[in-house]
C-alpha cells in the first residue's frame, strides 16, 4: 500500500527579483534618507506619503520600453477597475496634485520616500522592488524651479557624504531633442500626435547609447535589434537620412569634446571676444558674470558653452529647440549666481532620460569616481539620480497644463556608492546583553535592562534557555553585542555586577598570546550603581 503524502511545505525563499533587508541595511537607509529629508525641508519642501496602490488609469503608460498601460507594472483587476503597485513616486504625485488642487498651495513643493515596484526582468543588481527618494515642485513654470532642484540635489549628495569632485549633475532639455526630431522629420509642430510611436522608440534608443553603443542604437532607429538571447525589439523604421541626424544628437558629446579641443588654450579669447554672434546662452552667462566683476571658469564651463553651440547647430531653425537652449542658458546663469558652478553642474547633450513624460529640462546626477566591477575592471560608478520637467502629467487629470519639475534619487544605488567610498555603515553594534544566571531573579535582570534603556543605552535581556551560559555568550556574539552584563547569586547578594567587554575579548582571542590574554582586563566587577557609567565608558571606546 502506497504511503500517503503529507501536505507540501512552502519554500522559504524570496520571489525572483526581490530581496530582504536586515538591521544594518535598514538603519543605513534610514540615516541617509533623514539627511536628505533635512536638505529638502530646508528648501521648503513638505513630506508626502501616498498609497502603494494606484489605478492603472492614474499611473498611465510612462514606463520605458512598454506600450500598454498595465505592462511593466504589477496589476490586477478589481471589479471594473485595474489596480497596480506604483512604479514610481511621480505619477502618484500628479494624481494628488489634481485631486487636492483646491486645498494645496501653488506652487506645491513636496518630497516623498518609499518603495516602488516594476514588473521587469530582474538581473544582477536589478530588482523588482526598490526605494526612491523624490522631490518635486508642482505649479511653477519658471526654470528657476528646475535650477533649484539641481542645486538641492547637489546639496543632498554632499549632505550624505559624496564629496564635491566625486559627482557632477548633467543638464539637458527635452525641447532640444524635440527640435532635433523636428529637423529629422519625425515631429510635426502642427500635429504633435504624428510619429508619436517612432519618437518613443527614438527616445528609448538614445537613452541606451552607453549600453548598446552606436550600432545598437542605429539598429533600433532602423528596422530593429536582436539581442544576445535572440529576442527582437522592433525599431522606429527611420530612413538613413533621419537616422544620421538622430545619431548626430546621440553622439553630440563627442562633438563637444572636439570643439573643446579646438578651443583649448584660447578659452580666455572666447570670453574676451565680441558676443554679438554667440548664442543667447553665452550672452546670458557673460552678463551675469559682468555684474559680479567675475569671469566664467574654464573647464566644465567651457564645456557647457560648447554643448550649447553643438546643440544649436542640430536644431537649426526649430523654435522649440531654441526655446530649450534659452531655458538651459537661464538655468546655468541662475545656478552660477548661487555659487553652483561647473565643478558641480554642467550642460551635457548626452542626458535624455527614458521616461516619456518629460517636457523640458532633464538632469542626471552621475558619480565620477571609479570602482571595480565583478571582473575586477575599473569603471565609473554612474548615475544615482535623475529627473526633469513634466508639464503635461497633471493635465491628464485636469485638462489644464500644470507645470511641474522634480528629481528622483535611487536610494539603493546611492547607498552602494557610499559603501564603495568607505562611507557606508560600519560594523553594526548590537545591544548590551544582560545574561540570565538564575531563573528566580528574572525581575532583577529586567530591572538591569530597564536601567540601561532609561540611560539611553540599547539593551536586552537574554530570553532563550539560560541553562547553558556559553550559549548566551554565543548569542551575544551573533548579535554583535559590545557588552554583556553578568549577575549570579553571589553578585546579587553583594550588590555588584560583572561587566564584560566583548569587543576587547574578541580582539584578544584573535591576536593576543596567552601572556597578553592574561594581562588584559576584559571583565570587571563594579557596584550595581556604577553599571551604567561603566557600560558608557566601554561604548565610548568604540564609538
Amino acid at each position: 500500500m502506497a504511503k500517503t503524502k503529507g501536505p507540501s511545505r512552502p519554500k522559504a525563499q524570496t520571489p525572483k527579483g526581490f530581496r530582504d533587508y536586515f538591521g544594518a541595511e535598514v538603519s543605513a537607509r534610514r540615516a541617509m534618507l533623514d539627511k536628505i529629508a533635512e536638505v529638502y525641508h530646508r528648501y521648503g519642501f513638505d513630506a508626502l506619503e501616498t498609497s502603494a496602490v494606484e489605478t492603472v488609469e492614474a499611473l498611465g503608460k510612462f514606463l520605458p520600453d512598454v506600450d500598454r498601460p498595465n505592462e511593466g507594472v504589477f496589476a490586477w483587476q478589481e471589479d471594473d477597475d485595474w489596480l497596480a503597485l506604483r512604479y514610481d513616486l511621480t505619477a502618484p504625485l500628479a494624481r494628488v496634485a489634481a485631486q487636492y488642487r483646491q486645498d494645496l498651495p501653488t506652487p506645491y513643493r513636496r518630497f516623498a520616500m518609499g518603495p516602488v515596484w516594476r514588473n521587469e526582468k530582474p538581473g544582477p543588481g536589478r530588482f523588482r522592488q526598490f526605494y526612491q527618494c523624490d522631490a518635486d515642485t508642482v505649479g511653477a513654470a519658471s526654470v528657476a524651479a528646475d535650477a533649484e532642484i539641481c542645486a538641492m540635489l547637489a546639496d543632498a549628495l554632499e549632505a550624505v557624504g559624496i564629496a564635491r569632485g566625486d559627482y557632477v549633475i548633467r543638464v539637458n532639455n527635452r525641447k532640444v531633442l524635440n527640435g532635433v526630431m523636428e529637423v529629422a522629420g519625425i515631429l510635426d509642430p502642427a500635429d504633435p500626435s504624428r510619429f508619436e510611436a517612432e519618437r518613443g522608440i527614438v527616445l528609448r534608443a538614445i537613452d541606451k547609447l552607453d549600453r548598446l553603443g552606436v550600432d545598437g542604437v542605429r539598429a533600433l532607429l532602423g528596422e530593429g535589434r536582436k539581442d544576445e538571447s535572440g529576442d527582437f525589439t522592433k525599431g522606429a523604421g527611420l530612413d538613413e537620412t533621419k537616422i544620421a541626424h538622430i545619431l548626430k544628437f546621440a553622439e553630440a558629446s563627442k562633438a563637444v569634446d572636439t570643439l573643446i579641443n579646438d578651443l583649448e588654450g584660447a578659452i580666455e579669447e572666447v570670453f574676451d571676444a565680441s558676443f554679438e554672434d554667440l548664442s543667447s546662452f553665452q550672452k546670458a552667462v557673460r552678463v551675469s558674470y559682468e555684474k559680479r566683476n567675475e569671469k566664467p571658469q574654464t573647464g566644465n564651463h567651457a564645456r557647457s558653452i560648447a554643448a550649447l553651440d553643438v546643440l544649436g547647430e542640430l536644431i537649426e531653425t526649430s523654435e522649440e529647440g531654441q526655446s530649450g537652449l534659452d531655458e538651459l542658458a537661464q538655468i546655468v546663469d541662475l545656478l552660477y549666481a548661487q555659487g553652483y558652478g561647473p565643478d558641480r553642474i554642467v550642460i551635457d547633450p548626452s542626458v535624455v532620460r527614458g521616461l516619456g513624460y518629460y517636457t523640458g529640462p532633464v538632469f542626471e546626477a552621475e558619480l565620477t569616481f571609479e570602482i571595480l566591477d565583478e571582473k575586477g575592471r575599473p569603471r565609473q560608478f554612474g548615475s544615482v539620480a535623475g529627473g526633469g520637467r513634466y508639464d503635461d502629467l497633471v493635465k491628464r487629470f485636469t485638462g489644464q497644463t500644470v507645470p511641474a519639475t522634480g528629481v528622483s534619487i535611487g536610494v539603493d544605488r546611492l547607498l552602494a556608492a557610499l559603501d564603495a567610498k568607505g562611507k557606508g555603515p560600519g560594523r553594526a553594534q548590537g545591544p548590551v546583553v544582560v545574561t540570565v544566571m538564575d531563573r528566580t531573579k528574572m525581575a532583577d535582570y529586567m530591572a538591569l535592562v530597564n536601567e540601561l534603556r532609561q540611560a539611553g543605552i540599547r539593551a536586552e535581556m537574554y530570553l532563550g534557555n539560560p541553562k547553558n551560559f556559553g550559549n548566551q555568550l554565543k548569542y551575544a556574539d551573533k548579535r554583535e553585542s559590545p557588552v554583556a552584563i553578568i549577575m549570579g547569586e553571589d553578585e546579587a547578594a553583594r550588590g555588584v555586577v560583572q561587566v564584560k567587554d566583548l569587543i576587547l575579548g574578541a580582539q584578544i582571542a584573535a591576536d593576543a598570546s596567552v601572556e597578553e590574554w592574561k594581562s588584559q582586563t576584559q571583565q570587571v566587577e563594579v557596584p550595581r550603581a556604577d553599571m551604567v557609567a561603566t557600560v558608557r565608558e566601554i561604548l565610548a571606546r568604540y564609538a
